[in-house]
């Protein structure tokens, strides 16, 4: 048998080799499901009971409770006495902080996006994947159409892989395994609208691995967009898109166009980053 030593070395291989983190050290489920309740709250969100935390997260509501006990004491929740209720506590907003400022990426993106963004009236989005949503890092936005105007997409704003073009070149890009898990978790959510759907997301993900964009219909009648995903100076995993407006007609027209923008500010913001780091 290979001692300890070895099988560090195997998983940290493995790691990265695959890009999927592998440990042989078993995880704690206790941990997973406390983030769980975490996750529960979004925007639009400003407290959530035991009964709500327990139907966001499919736990039982002993659990829950236990678990929410837990978050209070160690100070990422907190209790509202009078909603009865649970709300999220003053350190988020620091872990969130911490992270905006680990990362020079999105600063040094956001000039280029924006540029782009004023010129051809469009959105411009960059986002990284969080389980099997893109969390978005960045939004400009300057389409002049009426769901633009009046939707809501700032740093935080999630959306759901397999509807979305970000999303979509995303998971076009994980190695194979990851990217079969990530579908399994999808199909899961989905349920039986998955059979109807399977195969315009396989297409996707086949276009961006061919052309290095795909298309989506993220708001199907008002809004098409096109993403991409590429690898930043530190190694992560970045998602891009141009969403703008259309008519049926110029369709075709309009997402070459556009894809072809993306793919030059996908080249311009790699090359802002290395100047950077350089």
């Amino acid at each position: 048998m290979p001692d300890t030593a070895q099988q560090r070395a195997s998983t940290r291989r493995i790691t990265h080799q695959t890009g999927r983190f592998t440990r042989d050290t078993a995880g704690s489920q206790s941990l997973e499901r406390g983030l769980a309740l975490l996750r529960a709250f979004r925007v639009g969100t400003s407290s959530l009971t035991n009964a709500e935390l327990a139907a966001r997260t499919g736990l039982p509501r002993p659990t829950v409770s236990r678990l929410a006990r837990s978050l209070v004491d160690a100070g990422f929740l907190r209790y509202d006495v009078n909603d009865r209720a649970y709300r999220l506590a003053p350190v988020v907003l620091s872990l969130a902080d911490a992270f905006h400022q680990s990362s020079r990426a999105p600063e040094i993106a956001l000039p280029l996006m924006r540029k782009v963004a004023e010129a051809g009236k469009v959105n411009v989005g960059l986002a990284v994947g969080d389980q099997l949503e893109m969390v978005y890092l960045a939004s400009i936005r300057h389409s002049r159409d009426s769901v633009s105007r009046t939707r809501r997409v700032v740093p935080g704003s999630r959306v759901p892989m397999e509807l979305t073009a970000i999303g979509l070149s995303w998971l076009a890009a994980q190695p194979p395994g990851v990217r079969e898990d990530m579908l399994e978790g999808i199909a899961a959510r989905q349920g039986e609208a998955w059979a109807g759907m399977r195969a315009r997301v396989l297409r996707s993900i086949a276009q961006a691995q061919r052309l290095g964009y795909c298309t989506a219909a993220y708001q199907p009648g008002h809004l098409l967009a096109v993403g991409a995903a590429f690898r930043g100076p530190d190694q992560q995993l970045y998602g891009l898109n141009i969403s703008f407006p259309h008519t049926e007609d110029q369709r075709s027209r309009d997402n070459a166009r556009h894809a072809a923008g993306l793919l030059r500010l996908v080249a311009d913001i790699q090359a802002a980053w290395r100047r950077a780091a350089a």
